[in-house]
């Protein structure tokens, strides 16, 4: 006897009715040790909308009053228009230069709101080595790889920006840019950098997404951060990282912008050092 089973399946169109997101504004402003502070304005984007070049120009805020005072200085921060930045039009700062151990107020009012908020710059912590490593399996690809000495005072926040020169306009964050001193505090410790990326491309698109390679002249931005600084970026980096399938749990990012809108003020206590890849 032969007995056979058919299945059928059927199909069904499914429709999810997405709210419209509220309009907001985000902020992404910071102030490095020795240098201005620079602010970013853009309005949210939906959380199915599309990103490219277009887009962005058509969120950023112009016009805006952008603020920052050191409790003695009151700096109002100008327009500046630099395409090889992202996004490419930005506030920046001309009266104070960050310094360890200020605190730095920001005040922005856009589209007839007012939005605030406060940073401090730490003392930067020193990079003990820097060295680049090709990676087994790779002719002339690898990692920077660093060495630094942990305070012995706990609750230290870092994040990492590389640049390579003639290549990186700007300084971009490590993919992992950001950590705290929870298993390492007081300690030596070594890490490796993986390159992150300055594009919106797919990094499909590079070959070498990732990688250093031979040749290169590497800029190394290590920076100590406050506790409120770190949090945002811990949990937007889990966002990028984790949250980019819209099946699975969104991460509540925290701000530290008071008043409604998204996004960071932060100061960074920045180390420096340069590598050159051989």
């Amino acid at each position: 006897m032969c007995i056979s089973f058919v299945f059928y399946s059927c199909e069904k169109d499914i429709y999810i009715d997405v709210p419209t997101a509220e309009e907001k504004v985000v902020v992404q402003g910071s102030i490095d040790l020795n240098d201005f502070a620079k602010v970013s304005l853009t309005r949210n984007l939906p959380y199915f909308g599309t990103i490219d070049s277009s887009m962005i120009m058509n969120l950023l805020i112009q016009g805006a009053t952008v603020i920052v005072t050191d409790g003695i200085i009151h700096d109002t921060l100008q327009e500046v228009i630099d395409f090889t930045a992202f996004p490419p039009m930005y506030y920046k700062g001309t009266l104070i230069k960050g310094e360890v151990g200020k605190t730095y107020n920001l005040t922005v009012i856009a589209l007839g709101k007012t939005f605030t908020a406060s940073t401090t710059i730490p003392a930067p912590v020193p990079l003990n080595s820097v060295w680049f490593k090709v990676e087994p399996h790779q002719d002339s690809l690898g990692y920077v790889w660093a060495s630094f000495t942990d305070p012995a005072e706990p609750g230290n926040y870092y994040r990492v920006f590389t640049k390579r020169n003639s290549k990186d306009p700007q300084f971009v964050p490590m993919l992992g840019s950001i950590t705290d001193d929870k298993y390492f505090n007081g300690q030596n410790f070594q890490f490796s950098m993986i390159r992150g990326s300055s594009s919106l491309n797919s990094t499909t698109e590079d070959p070498e997404f990732g990688f250093f390679k031979i040749g290169d002249t590497i800029v190394v931005k290590a920076c100590a951060i406050d506790k409120a600084h770190y949090t945002f970026w811990r949990t937007a980096e889990g966002e990028i990282y984790g949250g980019s399938n819209p099946f699975s749990n969104p991460t509540q990012i925290v701000t530290n912008i008071e008043g409604g809108a998204l996004g960071v003020w932060g100061g960074y206590g920045c180390f420096y050092d340069t590598v050159i890849a051989k």
